[in-house]
């Protein structure tokens, strides 16, 4: 292949990573892998190295892997996905907020002190599910040995939010122009159609060293963008510190920069071992979405560390083992409960309207509304990832074979925020292979299957009248291809 040809190759997946949206989510939002070796292990390689993505996982392997580009792409689909609502709403069609007049006393409904008007939103019965179900996901990745020691490397790779639409769905709950209980608003939240977009890209620039034969040592300096935009979620807008950057405007987008550290060795014969860290990274906030997340619309990128085991078996076996922590609590826009608009300040704004007898939404006030410094979120829990995976070869054939199995990341009492972004798969079931040919090139294939997850929860909003259930199922395969120099 020539030069420029090669560079052309490099441009054209560099673009793609950067411009399609992508939804490869089954661990959180985190991807299970990022290079087909590595998926069809089920995205075990921290302490085993096979290619130039190697430092999206663990830097120090950048120095075992020769010279060598890696281009890619995937099909992912994470569908069926959706949510199923059960029970029925306290508040029924036509009751009026306030009987006979817009005092406050005269509220139907008074939280339990009297201090307080909340009328409850419910996600009315069925069973809906969101569209955009197919995505194709690029990769790229070159790895320059730059002596017998030292290895410069660039790897550009993506994760994503799932990129949810529902266009059917009706809600019951107020009907500002009435001030009267609605029980066909329309829309999953109320809002007309619902969903978010959320889409990340890295470019991993590492330098890696070899301390011996068998250790090595990686540094990568992460520069990272995101994208995000959502729809359909308006009907909260009396519980946003600013309404008007909440839902349904243009993308917003993000910068920031981080570190990934990584050492992988041999602690006995036929034994490896492997560990990274990446630095929770700062971004710059998403303007456009101040009145949705924490701290006006911050959403930093959680750190995570790998610690990893390869064992050898026979002659051309190697069993892989890695766990994965991801720290979703870094990140207060994903890990706080939608119970912090329990705030009763959060519900000032809203009483405002109804007694003003007014369509206007006026902002709150509280730490724990949309937007606020300790603000309302999707309530995701720090979760341990656990991959184990099996390879062989057979003369110019490689073959793979990995599960891994992910932790609760959304608990029972989260699932009304997380119908736009159903996180609820647990297991993982891989397989791949790697063909060799002409001596330097390489054509790989990875495939996964997610079984569907679910968790069901109480909607918090109506004292859990209603139930909602959200569900997963995913499916991806990954063709990559690779020449050594």
């Amino acid at each position: 292949m020539s030069t420029a040809v090669k560079m052309s190759l490099m441009a054209i997946i560099i673009s793609g990573v950067t411009f399609l949206p992508v939804a490869n989510a089954t661990n959180g939002y985190f991807a299970h892998g990022y290079s087909t070796a590595e998926k069809g292990l089920a995205g075990a390689g921290t302490a085993y190295s096979q290619d130039a993505m190697a430092a999206a996982t663990n830097p120090a392997g950048m120095a075992f892997i020769g010279s060598r580009m890696d281009i890619g792409l995937a099909l992912f689909s994470p569908a069926p996905r959706g949510y199923t609502a059960t029970g029925t709403s306290p508040a029924s069609d036509g009751d009026p907020v306030f009987v006979p007049s817009t005092s406050l006393a005269n509220c139907q409904f008074l939280n339990g002190d009297g201090s307080r008007c909340n009328p409850p939103f419910s996600v009315n019965s069925g069973e809906f599910e969101s569209g955009n179900e197919l995505f194709l996901i690029p990769f790229f990745g070159r790895n320059w040995q730059l002596n017998e020691d030292v290895a410069l490397g660039l790897s550009v790779y993506s994760n994503g939010g799932m990129n949810t639409e529902y266009l059917t769905g009706n809600a019951t709950g107020i009907d500002y122009s009435t001030l009267l209980i609605s029980d066909s608003l329309p829309g999953a939240f109320g809002d007309g159609v619902a969903g978010v977009n959320f889409e990340q890209i890295f470019f991993n620039v590492s330098l890696a060293s070899k301390l011996n034969d068998t250790d090595g040592v990686g540094v990568s300096l992460i520069f990272a963008a995101q994208r995000f935009s959502a729809k359909g979620l308006a009907q909260f807008g009396n519980f946003s510190l600013d309404p008007n950057n909440l839902s349904s405007n243009e993308h917003s987008v993000s910068y920031g920069a981080g570190l990934k550290l990584g050492y992988q060795g041999d602690v006995a014969d036929g034994v490896r071992v492997g560990a990274s860290y990446q630095s929770k990274i700062n971004m710059s906030k998403f303007d456009e979405y101040a009145g949705l997340f924490a701290g006006a619309g911050e959403f930093d990128i959680p750190s995570t560390y790998n610690v990893g085991l390869a064992i050898d078996v026979g002659k051309t076996g190697v069993i892989v083992l890695d766990v994965q922590r991801i720290n979703y609590t870094d990140t207060k826009a994903i890990s706080n409960s939608i119970a912090a608009l329990g705030d009763g300040s959060c519900l000032d704004s809203l009483n405002a309207t109804l007694i003003a007898a007014s369509p206007t939404t006026l902002p709150a006030t509280g730490a724990g509304c949309l937007g606020g410094a300790n603000g309302a979120g999707f309530g995701w829990q720090d979760v341990t990832i656990v991959k184990l995976g099996y390879q062989f070869d057979v003369d110019d054939m490689t073959y793979r074979f990995g599960y891994s199995h992910t932790g609760e990341v959304i608990p029972e009492s989260e699932t009304l925020f997380n119908i736009l972004a159903p996180a609820v798969t647990e297991h993982h079931f891989t397989a791949g292979l790697t063909a060799r040919f002409d001596g330097n090139k390489e054509f790989s294939l990875s495939g996964l299957i997610a079984p569907k997850g679910e968790v069901t929860g109480d909607n918090p909003f109506d004292g859990g009248a209603t139930q909602i259930e959200i569900e997963m199922f995913q499916w991806e395969v990954q063709a990559g291809w690779a020449w050594k120099y």
